[in-house]
């Protein structure tokens, strides 16, 4: 039987309820999807590589559908190496879909037999983003709806 298997690539930093929302649904289609927390020196995240991956252990450690990794590099190499042909994306307005268009393309022109596919968030997290969540908190607002409960926990400690 062939296993479907796709790559959900992104910088989770922090996961949101957004990217829980993309993970679960996308699991409906694929058997199993590695959750890859990419490595990008030249960006400033709150959160290192590894305190990403265990927040999405905290919210998977039970799913043996989910697989949490990291990686750098060209993403179709990576999908190559971990035995996918198949990268999962979400999309929440037009502004991410130039974006996405661009990428799934050159990703094409990369390598032919990797496709994308791409998942409109649930419309109560269409607003979504790592970026809100990060600022909402450290204004010390409610962010308990937006993010799990491990990942809150973990930016109350950044900001508090």
């Amino acid at each position: 039987m062939n296993k479907k298997k796709a790559i959900y690539p992104g910088s989770f930093d922090p996961p949101t309820n957004g990217h829980i929302d993309i993970i679960n649904r996308g699991l409906t289609i694929f058997d199993t999807i590695v959750v890859s927390v990419i490595v990008n020196p030249s960006k400033d995240a709150l959160f290192s590589v590894e305190e990403r991956k265990e927040m999405l252990h905290s919210v998977y450690n039970s799913n043996p559908a989910v697989e949490i990794d990291s990686f750098e590099g060209l993403l179709v190499d990576y999908a190559s190496q971990k035995g996918a042909n198949t990268i999962l994306r979400g999309l929440r307005a037009v502004s991410d879909f130039e974006y996405e268009f661009q990428m799934a393309l050159m990703n094409r022109k990369l390598n032919p037999e990797i496709k994308s596919v791409y998942l409109m968030p649930s419309p109560e997290f269409t607003f979504l983003s790592s970026s809100i969540v990060k600022e909402v908190c450290s204004l010390g607002g409610d962010i308990s709806c937006l993010v799990p409960t491990a990942v809150e926990k973990q930016l109350k400690k950044k900001f508090l």
